[in-house]
């Protein structure tokens, strides 16, 4: 898969987005590519921590409209929806590297990570509303549990931009490191990780975590929802503003 580079160093296996004539927005062959080397990586005694990064100043745009409207024909086995499951199941831990953009699932997968970093001038957006869906990746739980209620409903009912520092005093970020160093200071952080006792990582990841059933029946609940949406004529409303805006019509 050529838009996901996939590297091992130092007990860490990264996955690099280089779509990024694409802002790399996310196709159903990026995610497949994702979740292979998620299971790669589960049954690697070698690998401790996975990273997962952007380059050349953007993270993700989110979902390849395009394709996803395609995929849509067939909800209930869109790729999206299998890596959000994926993330929420991972047993290894996994780190973020965030640079530019970071749109939808790109900013909701930071709710599955161990830790993340991101560049100042990074710039997180959730605009499920927006185009006539809902939040995932158990986002609808998870958010409010994190940040509170207040908080949570203005990014998602409001659907504004917020930045690394915003992020970073809300608790969806654990450092702000210049765009110059984001990459090497987050492979030293996984490197460090990799490194630790991998049983007694496992066990404290399952301790923080707690039990997950409420999250796997939100993630339900999530997706059901989101189904029903994309039927909607305000989701087919938004979808073809979009297309028209990305062509320049």
């Amino acid at each position: 898969m050529n838009d996901v580079v996939v590297t091992r160093a130092e007990g860490v296996l990264t996955l690099r987005l280089v779509r990024t004539q694409k802002k790399n927005a996310l196709t159903a062959a990026m995610y497949e590519a994702m979740m292979d080397a998620f299971r790669d990586a589960e049954g690697d005694a070698d690998i401790g921590v996975i990273v997962i990064r952007g380059g050349d100043g953007v993270f993700t745009a989110g979902n390849d409209i395009a394709d996803f409207i395609a995929a849509a024909q067939a909800p209930g086995d869109m790729a999206a929806w299998r890596f959000v499951e994926a993330l929420a199941r991972l047993e290894t831990p996994l780190v973020a590297a965030i640079e530019g953009v970071a749109v939808g699932v790109g900013a909701t997968l930071m709710l599955h990570c161990d830790l993340v970093y991101a560049a100042p001038q990074t710039r997180f957006h959730m605009p499920f509303v927006d185009l006539g869906l809902v939040p995932e990746a158990g986002s609808s739980l998870l958010l409010p549990q994190r940040i509170g209620m207040a908080r949570a409903s203005e990014m998602f009912l409001l659907g504004e931009l917020f930045d690394a520092a915003q992020a970073h005093r809300l608790g969806l970020v654990n450092e702000v490191v210049p765009a110059e160093t984001l990459y090497t200071h987050a492979q030293a952080r996984a490197a460090t990780l990799a490194a630790k006792p991998r049983a007694a990582v496992a066990a404290t990841r399952r301790l923080l975590r707690g039990d997950r059933a409420e999250l796997h029946a939100q993630m339900k609940r999530e997706a059901e929802a989101f189904a029903q949406a994309l039927k909607s004529g305000e989701a087919q409303k938004a979808f073809l503003a979009f297309m028209a805006r990305s062509k320049g019509l």
